[in-house]
């Protein structure tokens, strides 16, 4: 079997609001109260532009893992 070079490279991925939302089952008012916190107990977003935020994709995966390692609390 042979395995290629960039096979196991994972490529950074920006994500908005609404995926955010389906990945971690979680609305927009929670999310931002999360972030809200101090220390802020979600990842805080990227300014894309003036109006525009996005999340980093692997941020949001590192944070669901810690809540599965966390059981939840």
């Amino acid at each position: 079997m042979q395995t290629h070079p960039n096979e196991n490279i994972r490529t950074e991925r920006l994500i908005r609001l609404p995926e955010v939302e389906h990945l971690v089952g979680l609305r927009k008012s929670s999310i931002y109260e999360m972030m809200g916190r101090n220390p802020p107990a979600f990842p805080r977003p990227l300014k894309l532009s003036r109006r525009a935020v996005c999340w980093n994709l692997l941020a949001i995966e590192t944070w669901i893992q810690e809540r599965i390692k966390a059981g939840g609390q």
